[in-house]
């Protein structure tokens, strides 16, 4: 599972904070300094604010209240030490990076000359192609909703590039609930590029332009509850159309 910790984020998740903090390391006045990349880790000591040790916040507990956050006094949120914010990468420091949407990122680092920069963004296309270019770098795992999560995890394995890695069949329940019609489109792209890796799906659906797209459908009916449970047809979604006793047959000929 994704961590729910304050310091964890979609980018330490998908390990693509291991290249930026690599970058931040290389630059010039880091060396001089002798900042290694453990220095730019808000999950080590070193670089991080030595009083919200790196969370931003502060916690106090009361007695007989419940406990009050504030803002750390000593780094204003920014996590790291004054010296650590002084190390920039074209103009940017580290708190900079992690307060960039993902668009923001990818349109930051592909504009850059290093092989370096335009790796990171590379790895952080996946978030795009699940539908989360919107989020922050460093925006708490804590503050994403469970579909937001759900879809990070998917971005892990659709960044995962080694074809020899063992192939991995994934249940998805409902994956469309509350999402957009754009947003269901950009699901089934990333649900086609792991088939295309050759991993396999099973999705509990009833959004029918799902369904549509489906190699194989399984109706279970033919009501709800008591009245249902029982295998009405299976088969391809022409099949399924086909089928006279089929409620979801019925409503899928008018999306074939």
């Amino acid at each position: 599972p994704i961590g729910r910790s304050s310091r964890s984020n979609a980018v330490t998740y998908l390990k693509v904070y291991d290249d930026i903090r690599k970058l931040f390391s290389e630059q010039q006045f880091a060396r001089m300094n002798g900042f290694t990349p453990s220095f730019f880790s808000f999950n080590q000591d070193g670089g991080r604010c030595s009083e919200c040790q790196g969370e931003g916040y502060v916690h106090i507990g009361m007695q007989f209240m419940a406990d009050v956050t504030m803002l750390c006094e000593a780094c204003g949120g920014k996590r790291f030490k004054p010296e650590i914010l002084e190390v920039r990468y074209k103009g940017r420091n580290i708190d900079d990076v992690l307060n960039m949407s993902v668009d923001e990122a990818i349109d930051f680092f592909s504009s850059q000359p290093e092989p370096a920069a335009r790796t990171i963004a590379s790895k952080l296309k996946p978030l795009v192609d699940v539908g989360l270019s919107y989020i922050k770098l460093g925006q708490s795992s804590s503050t994403l909703s469970g579909g937001e999560s759900q879809r990070i995890k998917l971005a892990y394995f659709l960044s995962m590039t080694d074809s020899t890695s063992k192939k991995i069949m994934f249940i998805f329940d409902e994956p469309t609930t509350g999402l957009h019609f754009h947003d269901i489109k950009t699901l089934l792209k990333a649900f086609n590029a792991l088939l295309d890796k050759g991993h396999s799906i099973v999705i509990v659906e009833h959004n029918l332009d799902v369904i549509k797209c489906a190699d194989y459908v399984i109706d279970l009916g033919p009501e709800g509850g008591k009245a249902g449970g029982q295998l009405v047809c299976a088969g391809t979604p022409e099949e399924v159309a086909a089928c006279e006793t089929s409620y979801t047959g019925h409503f899928l000929k008018e999306k074939l």
